[in-house]
C-alpha cells in the first residue's frame, strides 16, 4: 500500500512540474511574439516557479491519489493567468499589445466556469479544488487591477487587493473565517470584476466609460463583501451568546 501510495504522489508531482513546463512554453512564445522585455520574462518566471511550489506543497499535503480533470483546466487557466501577468509586468518598460493581453485574459475568464463543471461531472470535487480555482481568480484580478490602475490611478488596486485584505483580516478577527452560505449575488459579483477589468483594461470606450465600468466593479464588490462580512460578524454573535452544548450541536 505504501508503494501505492508513492507512486500516485509522484504522479501528481509531475502533473505540476508538466504545468510548469507549460507556462515557461506559454512565455517563450510571448517573448517571440512581441519581444518581452527583462521584467516580463522574471515575472513571468517567478509566478511559474510559485505556482509550482505552492501546488506541489499543497498536493502533498492533501494526499489526493489523482491529480483530477477539473484540476487540469484550472491548472491550464493558471499558465494563462501566468501570461497575462509576464505582459502586465512587461508593460512597465513598453507599450503592451492590448490584443493579446485581453485575448488571454478573455480565454481564461471563459474557462472560469469550465473546472468546476468538469468537477462535478467527473465526481472528482475537492476542496483543494475548489481552493485552486478561487486563488487562480483573485490572482487574475489582482495582476488586471494593477494593468487598470496605470490608467485610471491606484484606487483600483482596490479591486484586486480586497480580498487579500479579507484574508488578513481574518488572523486578526478569527469569525471572518467561517463558513458561508451559498449565494448567486455572490458569484456574479465575482464574475462581474473580471469582466469589468478585461473592458476597461481594453481601452476601447473612453476615459470616463473605463471610469465608471472599473467604478461599477469596485462598487459591486465593496457591497458583497460589505454583505458577507456582516453576515459572519452577525452570525458569530448569535454563536457566541448561545450555550456551548447548543453550538456543538450546530456543529
Amino acid at each position: 500500500m505504501a508503494l501505492n501510495n508513492t507512486y500516485d504522489a509522484r504522479l501528481v508531482q509531475q502533473e505540476t512540474a508538466v504545468g510548469a513546463g507549460v507556462q515557461i512554453l506559454v512565455l517563450a512564445l510571448l517573448g517571440s511574439a512581441i519581444g518581452m522585455g527583462p521584467a516580463g520574462w522574471v515575472t513571468g518566471l517567478v509566478f511559474a516557479v510559485a505556482l509550482w511550489a505552492v501546488l506541489s506543497r499543497a498536493l502533498h499535503r492533501s494526499q489526493l491519489r489523482s491529480f483530477g480533470p477539473a484540476n487540469r483546466v484550472t491548472l491550464g487557466r493558471a499558465t494563462l493567468v501566468g501570461g497575462v501577468t509576464a505582459l502586465v509586468a512587461d508593460s512597465f518598460e513598453s507599450t503592451p499589445p492590448v490584443t493579446l493581453l485581453v485575448g488571454l485574459t478573455a480565454v481564461a475568464l471563459l474557462l472560469d466556469g469550465v473546472d468546476g463543471k468538469v468537477a462535478r461531472r467527473t465526481g472528482t470535487s475537492t476542496a483543494l479544488g475548489a481552493r485552486f480555482d478561487m486563488e487562480v481568480d483573485a490572482f487574475l484580478i489582482l495582476v488586471l487591477s494593477v494593468y487598470v490602475s496605470m490608467e485610471l490611478g491606484p484606487w483600483v488596486l482596490l479591486i484586486g487587493g480586497m480580498r487579500y485584505v479579507f484574508v488578513a483580516a481574518a488572523k486578526v478577527a478569527p469569525w471572518l473565517n467561517n463558513p458561508l452560505p451559498p449565494s448567486m449575488a455572490r458569484k456574479t459579483v465575482a464574475a462581474l470584476q473580471g469582466i469589468c477589468l478585461c473592458v476597461a483594461g481594453a481601452d476601447l470606450l473612453p476615459y470616463a466609460g473605463n471610469f465608471a465600468v472599473a467604478l461599477l466593479a469596485l462598487g459591486s464588490l465593496l457591497w458583497s463583501f460589505g454583505r458577507d462580512v456582516l453576515w459572519l460578524w452577525r452570525t458569530s454573535r448569535i454563536t457566541a451568546a448561545l450555550p456551548q452544548e447548543r453550538v456543538l450541536e450546530l456543529v
